[in-house]
């Protein structure tokens, strides 16, 4: 880096420079932003802390504990608001460092928290839905169940089957008469030379259970109703349904796949004469939470159709179209006054999903008003975050908390 500035110095001189660097008074925080980030992702975690009104970062904290945090904020008598997210860590902080500020809880994060307990709601009801689709689609392409035909032995498989179960019968006797010495069942398994598991199922049991051979099943059937489910979700390339088929333990080849498929699903090369129309992948839950949240304005004509479908479908998921839109407006208008006649309506609208929502907010009742009613966000810290983020990959691991600090705190 610094050959191409003609800069002579080495890396060590640079980096106590940089740590040489004083740091800049932090002078009165009036509203403050606070907000974690990680060192390692799920493991290690610290502190952002940014002034709302100047857009400055003022200081990094090694770790997101609540005594940490609050310890800060406690040196900071003069804060009036914390903007934060909707975890309890710097809820506990702030209430504990600045019991005088009002907290402001994110309206990203109180979106966030909707949208997850709508997912849950509309995964119900599309789980259900595709369930009866699938059950559908295999019971209007399975194979004839032709009643099971008989089976005309010769004498000779005859007198083989005989002879088997006779030694079966054998087998057994010398179980139960090394079980009546006392024997364990690996010394006996041992000495009979059977498996483990047949000598302890043969002792459970009162009589030597049969050996019933019953009517052909071919591997391939156990895995119909996911083979089928799979097509009619999109999935038309053969090889790699006989891969996925494979991975959850079929046993079979790859023709008997194919050739199924030829014979059985709507669109293979058997009925692809016809001009059969392939019905559009279902929609996943996570898409059908995103056309709820948004602005109906805003989306497009297909997917208003689709949202006028979703509503259709069940009268559960049109009252929750309805409830999160009203949520919705409310946060982009920032009408908090109008929460609790929201809450009400979600407690009378018996979706578990939603009322699971309203119990996070009545917890954190006072920051979430708040948030829905003042215009401070956690916008600006969430920023802040991802350029430390770039710093910090800027070190390529090999950098400190206290370096990181540093440049976090005097970068431009």
């Amino acid at each position: 880096m610094t050959d191409p500035m003609g800069i002579q110095t080495s890396r060590h001189t640079i980096l106590r420079r940089i740590m040489a660097l004083p740091a800049e008074p932090v002078g009165p925080v009036i509203q403050l932003g606070i907000d974690d980030f990680s060192f390692k992702r799920g493991r290690m975690f610290g502190t952002l802390l940014v002034n709302m009104q100047t857009h400055r970062v003022v200081d990094v904290l090694a770790d997101r504990k609540v005594e940490t945090s609050a310890a800060w904020m406690a040196s900071h008598p003069e804060i009036e608001l914390v903007s934060r997210d909707r975890g309890g860590d710097y809820a506990s902080a702030a209430a504990t460092g600045t019991p005088q500020a009002v907290q402001c809880a994110d309206r990203f994060h109180m979106l966030k928290n909707l949208g997850e307990a709508l997912e849950g709601c509309l995964a119900r009801h599309l789980a259900a839905k595709r369930q009866k689709q699938t059950q559908e689609t295999v019971d209007a392409h399975s194979p004839i169940q032709h009643a099971p035909r008989s089976v005309r032995r010769s004498p000779q498989v005859d007198r083989l089957q005989q002879a088997y179960r006779a030694e079966r019968q054998a087998c057994y006797e010398q179980v139960m008469a090394l079980r009546k010495l006392g024997m364990s069942q690996a010394t006996i398994a041992e000495r009979v030379g059977i498996g483990h598991s047949t000598v302890s199922r043969w002792l459970a049991a009162s009589t030597l259970p049969e050996t019933v051979r019953g009517p052909y099943v071919s591997r391939l059937d156990p895995y119909l109703p996911y083979l089928f489910q799979r097509w009619e979700s999109g999935c038309h390339n053969m090889t790699a349904l006989f891969h996925e088929l494979v991975a959850r333990g079929y046993k079979g080849s790859y023709e008997s796949v194919r050739d199924h498929l030829v014979r059985q699903l709507p669109g293979g090369k058997k009925n692809a004469s016809k001009g059969a129309k392939l019905s559009p992948a279902p929609l996943s839950s996570r898409q059908a939470t995103f056309l709820f949240l948004s602005q109906p304005e805003k989306l497009e004509t297909e997917e208003q159709e689709t949202v006028r479908q979703l509503r259709q479908s069940q009268p559960e998921a049109d009252l929750a179209y309805d409830l999160v839109q009203q949520f919705a407006q409310m946060l982009r208008t920032r009408r908090g006054e109008q929460l609790d006649t929201w809450l009400e309506k979600v407690r009378a609208s018996q979706i578990r999903e939603l009322q699971s929502f309203v119990l996070g907010i009545e917890r954190d009742k006072a920051a979430v008003v708040a948030g829905l009613t003042l215009p401070q966000n956690n916008g600006l810290v969430e920023g802040k975050v991802n350029k430390l983020k770039l710093i910090k990959r800027m070190g390529y691991g090999r950098a400190g908390f206290a370096l990181l600090r540093q440049r976090v705190l005097h970068a431009l």
